[in-house]
């Protein structure tokens, strides 16, 4: 069954977190063959990504248009056999698929899975990849049986490195009539805050983390190692609490906890980081071939904060130039830095050593000093030469006295 709304529009590339202009509402309906309706769905979906391009990793945001429609793969399951699902496509080739499960009180979206096509040019221009890729995550979208599962405020799912925002969302499951049950379940993002304590007790400050673990990744592709990098990494970020305060957090990323992988391509070569709380760290270096230098170019973060508005954190810029070195040669840089990603993110990283593409033997090739090891490596001498300085001075000064002593004392 088509989505209600009016004619399709163009799908809007933006810049990652510019999604300001949300797609119009739709409603979805799944019927068994009996023509009763199983699933209705009604609400407006923006999705946000990156891809890669000859020039770099690409971010893009786009919405559910009006035109999106119910795939005739949608299904009301069988008893015990198997959960309905709500199957709605859109563009060439974009498929978002809820599917059901229940207990005996209560249903849930299980898993929301999202299978975008690259060779759609109109979200994806000059995407050097192209085909179908598809990501898929658990829910916490769930409502009590012939209750209404109602959330007015945004609810995100992140899906590997595809964020989808859903917005004013009704959706119900397992229906005992032909359209939305009057009770509802609310979502917890749209449920009152507490009421604060008259006099709440004022909680110790959280202690800064010791400097985190230093670990060495290593990303292969077909050619061999594209990608060394050695550090330790710290994510400081800030953000909004449940409460509505700004809050500050330092988390250190943890080797034993993270598991790593990434990409190689001939001028990007890709880091990309996991772990249960740390839902995806990706750092993407980037090769300028006119120049032959090798920079960190964009870094990006999904993060779950249980404190958060939304329970998450997200961050992005694919504009950066730092850890640059000349290509075949390692950048290495023993003092801690600080790289300010935006305005609320920024990635701490202490012992670096790393080198894009040419790596000959899985092994870091020359080094090139940073500029504040380099600066470290200045004052001493500098002290050192002042105080040489100093010592010649006094010296001088002594012998000058002395030869005018002597010269008081001749034979008349």
């Amino acid at each position: 069954m088509a989505a209600l709304g009016g004619a399709r529009r163009r799908p809007l590339v933006l810049l990652l977190f510019a999604g300001l202009v949300h797609g119009a509402s739709a409603v979805f309906v799944v019927k068994n063959g009996n023509g009763t309706a199983c699933v209705m769905a009604d609400f407006s979906a923006t999705f946000l990504t990156s891809y890669d391009t000859r020039r770099g990793p690409q971010n893009v945001s786009f919405n559910l248009p009006p035109g999106a429609e119910v795939s005739n793969s949608s299904s009301c399951g069988k008893e015990n056999a198997s959960d309905p699902s709500l199957m709605i496509t859109f563009g060439r080739g974009h498929m978002l698929t809820l599917t059901f499960t229940r207990n005996a009180t209560r249903y849930k979206v299980q898993l929301m899975r999202f299978a975008y096509n690259l060779s759609d040019t109109d979200i994806f221009p000059n995407s050097s990849s192209t085909g179908v890729k598809t990501v898929e995550s658990v829910t916490d979208i769930k409502a009590d049986i012939n209750k209404t599962y109602r959330c007015v405020s945004d609810a995100r799912v992140h899906m590997g490195s595809v964020t989808v925002t859903l917005r004013d969302a009704t959706i119900q499951a397992y229906l005992s009539g032909s359209n939305f049950s009057r009770e509802e379940t609310r979502c917890e993002q749209d449920l009152p805050t507490p009421a604060t304590p008259t006099a709440p007790p004022q909680p110790s400050p959280t202690p800064a983390p010791a400097s985190p673990t230093v670990f060495r990744y290593s990303v292969n592709g077909t050619n061999g190692t594209c990608l060394l990098v050695s550090m330790g990494l710290q994510l400081n970020v800030t953000y909004r609490t449940v409460d509505n305060k700004t809050a500050t957090r330092e988390l250190n990323v943890s080797p034993d906890s993270t598991t790593f992988g990434g990409t190689c391509a001939a001028t990007l070569a890709t880091l990309e980081l996991y772990n249960s709380d740390l839902l995806l760290l990706v750092l993407q270096f980037s090769l300028n071939e006119s120049s032959s230098r090798v920079f960190l170019q964009g870094v990006q973060l999904n993060l779950t904060l249980p404190d958060a508005r939304g329970h998450s954190f997200t961050a992005s810029n694919s504009s950066l130039s730092a850890l640059q070195a000349t290509a075949g040669s390692s950048y290495k840089c023993d003092a801690e830095q600080r790289l300010r990603v935006t305005s609320t993110f920024s990635l701490n990283m202490f012992r670096v050593w790393v080198q894009a593409f040419r790596v000959d033997g899985g092994k870091f090739g020359p080094v090139e000093e940073c500029q504040l090891d380099e600066n470290s490596m200045l004052i001493p001498i500098a002290v050192g030469g002042a105080l040489a300085g100093l010592v010649l001075i006094v010296l001088i000064a002594y012998l000058i006295g002395r030869k005018r002593s002597h010269a008081g004392y001749q034979t008349i």
